[in-house]
């Protein structure tokens, strides 16, 4: 029989049951251009696309920021001079559309991906919802034109 100082196994346990808050990371993969293309309606317009949303710390648990390229972050797409708003939403799960909203610039907090490891990269299911909405007013108000915009999505361990 052979005998190992019990220091390292104490060290070891330690080691596995603290990830040190500068080693947790989070991560988002499957994410892809949100495209409306030509709307002949002023009817609300959603579009909404499965993602990988993982975080490393030990819960699961993450929060998602939404930025636009819109003045100070806002959510708005662009034609020319002309501007048009659209909201952003989140679910914490798959095949969803409709989620909780993600106003600009703000931190929201409480999904979680429910997974120890990170599945939805490793087979072909997604955790998350990402949901994009053109509101039937804004749609209603917009100038004919081929609008864009960039979307910043960050996510944070909790």
């Amino acid at each position: 029989m052979i005998a190992r100082p019990a220091g390292i196994a104490a060290a070891v346990a330690a080691l596995l049951a603290a990830t040190p808050a500068a080693a947790q990371t989070v991560r988002l993969t499957k994410l892809s251009d949100v495209a409306f293309g030509s709307l002949s309606s002023t009817a609300t317009a959603t579009r909404s696309q499965n993602v990988c949303a993982f975080a490393t710390n030990a819960s699961g648990a993450y929060s998602v920021r939404a930025s636009g390229s819109g003045t100070g972050g806002a959510l708005t797409l662009a034609a020319g001079g002309a501007t048009m708003a659209y909201e952003v939403q989140w679910a914490g799960t798959p095949n969803q559309t409709t989620g909780t909203a993600l106003p600009a610039n703000t931190t929201v907090g409480g999904f979680n991906d429910g997974n120890v490891l990170e599945l939805c990269n490793l087979i072909t299911t997604s955790s998350a919802s990402l949901i994009v909405i053109l509101r039937s007013a804004a749609l209603a108000g917009a100038t004919a034109g081929s609008y864009s915009g960039t979307l910043t999505l960050i996510l944070g361990a909790q």
